[in-house]
């Protein structure tokens, strides 16, 4: 093991998976009344996570897609996120039996969406196995932290203070979709 190597991959995964600017995301969710079970989604975003990191590109080839189109399909998610928090629309519909968003889209495309894999799998090239999967590890401890503490953060901002969060968080998600898209169609 490499604490230099361990640093690096926590810092650039926690950059991506970006999950405190997430947070008011996951805020309006639960005003929403949605449930969100902070183990299932972070165990969820966990295992994506560590297949991606064995298999991720055997996985995306048995299926037929390449990590361009891969991202781009994550980047259009998180696009539909961000005009949900702009708009004020909803356009991801929850089961009817259930209130619960800890898979879709909390646990994908949030926590381990097309950014978080594709960034995984090029961690591969750079730093050992063992340092990518501390790393995860260290950044699913961070998520399962945020995502209890998010009903303490709302309680202390209050509805304003999300509301202006998630607008102008709303606005960032759109432009990292944007440059996602831009990015892997060599634009």
């Amino acid at each position: 093991m490499d604490i230099q190597q361990i640093i690096s991959v926590t810092l650039i995964l926690f950059s991506i998976i970006d999950i405190l600017g997430n947070l008011p995301v996951i805020i309006g969710m639960k005003e929403q009344g949605k449930i969100i079970q902070s183990g299932k989604a972070t165990i969820t975003a966990g295992i994506l996570m560590v297949a991606f990191l064995f298999g991720g590109e055997r996985i995306l080839h048995l299926l037929g897609v390449d990590v361009e189109s891969f991202a781009i399909a994550g980047a259009i998610i998180i696009f539909i996120m961000g005009m949900e928090m702009v708009l004020g629309a909803t356009f991801f519909k929850d089961a009817e039996e259930s209130n619960s968003t800890s898979i879709v889209p909390i646990a994908f495309p949030m926590i381990a969406g097309a950014g978080t894999l594709t960034t995984i799998l090029t961690l591969r090239s750079e730093f050992q196995v063992e340092n990518i999967a501390v790393g995860i590890a260290i950044n699913l401890l961070l998520v399962y932290i945020a995502l209890r503490a998010s009903g303490w953060i709302q309680n202390k901002i209050g509805s304003g203070g999300t509301e202006v969060l998630r607008k102008v968080f709303g606005i960032i998600l759109l432009a990292i979709a944007i440059k996602i898209f831009r990015t892997n169609l060599g634009i």
